[in-house]
């Protein structure tokens, strides 16, 4: 029996057996484990110091509070949920708009943002598993998944034709590592792809100028910068609907690490909300950006079919460590665009056939106007960005398409089953 910190070996711990998984609470062999981890700090990195690059966050306090708050995650979930938080892209809105005040007042918007998210798991978890089953079922959770990968493939295909050639022969590389691959070269295919994609860059010069000057000029060791948050009413307004999305992704999450390991995880939802709010918080009483579960790291566990806790134990402890050396982050940062658009186009392409495979093993009825529809509708707002703004607040896709079928989900379906057409209807 293993304890709620231990994982067993999962067979021999070098193989996976066709259509088995490494669960959470098993890992491989602790060399692979400790692979497979980097391959996660790998898979989150891009994302992960873009939200502080484009919003002008410390890169190194971004990446503390994001192995930080990874571990709190594991803590709360008891090692049970397999999950990195990274930079939400959600909070790129609100901390552009306030960007003027000044990074005391953005981070002062996302400590506030954090404990909102705290109460909100709290309410999950005294409601039960049951609010999750109701307000999210399968034709609702399904397109929520989707969405959040495919609202990303814009990106990916911007930055796959930004370097054609580096982005095809990464997207080469990575597909022939995890189809032809067996071990851990199948399990290890966007690591692999990634580092194939980097040389051949470096190789066609296709890095960007002043890259190894960079690289060599960047500090061996470095103390992150840290910041004290102020409280201003107009960034905590700007920067709280942020929560409908961080909601939209930790339960999405929690639904799709349950369909892909085959184990009913909601009951966690709650605890992940909080999690993420903790982690949130934390962040936003010392100047990091606001966390998130990562989409690309789902994406690297449907490829690898490996979801121990053990590897994202691994994940925070080498960015926590990796915080302290800046010469590190430099070195990521010549990743040419080209790379993360071909290692994206899968992963993100993964995330949504997820949402598509949560629908087809819960045999959703796409015959049933209210299924058909309500999905059509969302994932149109999700993958087209759908961007309005109310009130003086900015909407993006994923907020847009999550909110709008988990409200109108309910209402369409007692619209059709009072006028007696759905009454026979399986949902």
């Amino acid at each position: 029996m293993t304890s709620t910190w231990g994982w067993t070996v999962h067979g021999d711990g070098k193989k996976i057996a066709p259509g088995a998984v490494v669960s959470p609470k098993e890992r491989l062999s602790w060399g692979r484990t400790i692979g497979i981890g980097m391959q996660h700090v790998i898979a989150m990195f891009g994302a992960t110091l873009l939200v502080p690059t484009l919003t002008g966050f410390p890169v190194n306090t971004t990446l503390l509070f994001s192995g930080l708050g990874t571990i709190l995650f594991l803590l709360i979930t008891r090692n049970r949920l397999p999950s990195y938080l990274g930079s939400s892209f959600a909070f790129i809105a609100p901390l552009t708009a306030t960007q003027a005040q000044g990074i005391g007042v953005q981070i002062g918007g996302i400590l506030v943002a954090g404990l909102v998210l705290i109460a909100i798991g709290f309410a999950v978890k005294a409601a039960g598993r049951q609010v999750i089953d109701a307000v999210m079922p399968p034709t609702v959770t399904g397109a929520i998944v989707a969405l959040i990968g495919l609202n990303l493939a814009p990106t990916a295909a911007t930055n796959f034709g930004s370097q054609p050639l580096v982005a095809a022969v990464t997207l080469f590389a990575i597909l022939l590592a995890t189809v032809a691959g067996r071990g851990m070269v199948a399990r290890l295919g966007i690591l692999i792809g990634v580092i194939v994609g980097w040389v051949f860059a470096a190789l066609s010069g296709n890095l960007a100028p002043g890259s190894v000057e960079t690289i060599e000029a960047a500090a061996w060791f470095g103390i992150p910068q840290f910041h004290t948050p102020q409280f201003q009413l107009s960034a905590i307004l700007v920067t709280l609907p942020v929560i409908i999305v961080l909601i939209a992704e930790n339960v999405g999450h929690v639904k799709a690490v349950s369909e892909m390991t085959g184990e009913n995880l909601d009951d966690l939802a709650g605890d992940a909300l909080i999690a993420d709010g903790l982690a949130t918080t934390l962040a936003g009483g010392f100047g990091g950006s606001g966390t998130t579960t990562y989409a690309e790291n789902i994406g690297v566990m449907a490829a690898t079919r490996v979801y121990s806790t053990a590897a994202y134990w691994v994940a925070a402890f080498t960015a926590i460590a990796l915080a302290f050396i800046p010469k590190f982050g430099a070195l990521i940062f010549t990743i040419p665009t080209g790379v993360l658009g071909g290692a994206c186009l899968v992963l993100y392409g993964l995330i949504g056939m997820l949402g598509i495979r949560i629908w087809q093993d819960n045999k959703v009825d796409f015959n049933n106007p209210v299924n058909l529809t309500m999905a059509a509708v969302a994932l149109v707002a999700g993958i087209g960005n759908l961007t309005l703004t109310v009130f003086g607040v900015t909407l993006e896709g994923i907020a847009w398409g999550s909110v709008g079928i988990i409200v109108l989900y309910p209402i369409m379906k007692k619209l059709y089953t009072s006028i007696g057409e759905g009454k026979n209807a399986t949902f």
